[in-house]
């Protein structure tokens, strides 16, 4: 809110028109779902022009309904876009851990591993790469923790072309047609009308 411009302006009332656009959205969780997780990730690298500080989000389903997603600024500089990939991932991989531990203490039977849908193709090779590669320290844990739950069978890091990659909408502006687009398959209803 330091020093609004212009642009701040505009983006700010583009954010108002969405919301007045589609004030009834809701999650819809369909009744013959099955028991199947799977995630987006994405991080989009530096994104924020004033502070060079990336953006990261990720979606987890369960069968085709949202149940959790997640997005924010990192706290700090990101200095590559390994990190940034590897970041979200060991979020996103403690959070299926998580609700792996719920499903076990609901006696719920849970299909494992989970699917990752990872748009980086070098953060998957280096984290199905058991071979130990030379990284700061600060990006190594991160990646330890991927592979672990990797060879835990937790996850499965699959890739996904860019224009795919539902969890876009959290870490990039996108042109209003791809954004409808993946809004679309985000199982989400009009609750006044629902269809």
């Amino acid at each position: 809110m330091f020093a609004p411009t212009d642009s701040h302006y505009k983006a700010a009332i583009r954010a108002l028109h969405y919301l007045k656009a589609c004030p009834a959205q809701g999650l819809y969780f369909a009744v013959d779902s099955t028991l199947i997780l799977k995630a987006f990730e994405d991080s989009d690298w530096a994104s924020c022009l004033d502070t060079r500080k990336s953006t990261t989000g990720f979606y987890i389903f369960l069968g085709n309904s949202i149940i959790f997603w997640k997005t924010k600024k990192e706290s700090t500089i990101i200095k590559s876009s390994s990190e940034a990939e590897y970041r979200v991932l060991a979020s996103l991989a403690c959070e299926l851990q998580w609700l792996q531990y719920l499903f076990n203490d609901l006696h719920i039977p849970s299909s494992s591993p989970t699917s990752i849908y990872c748009d980086n193709r070098s953060t998957i090779y280096l984290a199905h790469n058991p071979i130990s590669h030379e990284h700061p320290k600060y990006i190594e844990i991160d990646c330890h923790v991927i592979r672990e739950k990797t060879q835990q069978g937790l996850v499965h890091l699959l890739p996904i072309s860019s224009a795919h990659q539902l969890a876009d909408v959290f870490t990039k502006s996108l042109w209003s047609r791809i954004f409808h687009g993946f809004i679309s398959k985000l199982s989400l209803c009009n609750l006044h009308s629902p269809s």
